[in-house]
């Protein structure tokens, strides 16, 4: 079926339907992954986003019931250049468009995402929606009519309802309080082989409800959305710096710099990909980094105590922040990264090397 995707600026593309007929909106951005995308489609950071993924053939080794990083599919909607209807891997038990139809996603393929990718590269992100009941103008005008990404709270969209105990067989070297602001899997999975049992408490927690099974570490989790929308969580993360080892991740490091005085403006268009080079401004190693933001934090404003980390040599905007006298220190970018690549892993352990500490 005939699908059109179309931006607010007026640019529209024809293709092809993938997922569900109907209609979804987002902001449009672009992921530069070879690989991965079972990931990209269940990763809350993309919550209330339409993914384009500038690989031109996505779906070749199917869907498997293992690689999900939530529980559910979080994108608005999926552009891809081809979707592949015959996956050869072991693990597959459906394909890339079956599996949309299934998680009632609505996508579109067989459209030029090299022009797409040049469009937003160069003009910045835009709000956009595929239709596959709409002309051109209908989609240009309904885009034109409905909110913004800013302003939007997305965490509270994908954050647990309760808290939970990630799963964990044994006695665990340390216990560690994580506040979902729209975690992935693999972070709790990372923990727990490095011998922590993780608590995931909602964004909503008060500092007394995160503390109060005493843990030996915090961690604060990527997630989706505006920071400037989130000032509740700030002052739970200003009330919890110094208490114990804390280490943040993606929106968990603009947290931190939010309640040491920073705050952090709109990149436009966006770091997301596999291969983005990051200067840890301690040692000076290069490291090659998943990631998955379209905010930055502004490094004039940090006070407190805190100060920059890392860098990304790209654009030299903060990959990463630690405190002088504090455990604390986070970062921009994914050491959960999967599938990969796995370069930051050891920032785990780092956090474990605090807690040991403490």
């Amino acid at each position: 079926m005939r699908a059109i995707l179309a931006l607010e600026d007026g640019t529209w593309f024809e293709g092809r339907s993938l997922g569900r007929q109907g209609r979804s909106y987002g902001e449009v951005v672009f992921n530069t992954g070879m690989t991965g995308y079972q990931e990209i489609l269940t990763d809350p950071s993309y919550a209330g986003q339409i993914v384009c993924l500038t690989y031109p053939m996505v779906g070749n080794y199917g869907v498997n019931t293992d690689d999900f990083e939530s529980r559910r599919v979080q994108v608005e909607g999926f552009i891809v250049r081809e979707a592949d209807v015959n996956p050869s891997n072991w693990r597959s038990t459906t394909t890339l468009d079956a599996f949309l139809k299934q998680r009632d996603i609505v996508g579109i393929e067989g459209i030029d995402t090299r022009r797409l990718t040049r469009t937003i590269r160069s003009r910045g992100v835009m709000m956009g929606s595929v239709s596959t009941d709409e002309e051109p103008d209908e989609i240009v005008a309904r885009i034109r009519q409905s909110p913004s990404y800013a302003g939007v709270d997305f965490v509270r969209k994908v954050t647990t309802e309760q808290p939970y105990e990630w799963p964990y067989d044994g006695t665990p070297r340390h216990r560690v309080a994580l506040l979902d602001c729209g975690v992935k899997f693999n972070i709790m999975r990372s923990l727990a082989g490095l011998g922590c049992q993780t608590t995931v408490y909602p964004c909503t927690a008060s500092p007394e409800e995160v503390m109060e099974s005493a843990p030996d570490g915090i961690m604060l989790s990527p997630g989706p959305g505006d920071p400037d929308t989130l000032g509740y969580i700030v002052e739970t993360v200003r009330a919890l710096a110094g208490k114990v080892p804390t280490m943040g991740v993606c929106l968990g490091n603009q947290l931190l710099g939010y309640a040491f005085g920073s705050r952090c403006f709109k990149l436009k268009f966006g770091h997301r990909g596999s291969n983005h080079p990051v200067r840890d401004m301690n040692t000076g190693r290069v490291y090659i980094t998943s990631q998955n933001h379209g905010y930055a934090l502004d490094p004039d404003r940090l006070t407190g105590g805190m100060e920059v980390a890392h860098i990304n040599l790209n654009d030299g905007t903060v990959e990463g922040l630690r405190h002088r006298d504090l455990p604390i220190f986070s970062i921009q970018y994914h050491p959960e990264a999967s599938p990969g690549p796995t370069d930051s892993m050891y920032f785990f352990k780092q956090f474990l090397a605090m807690m040991d500490a403490a």
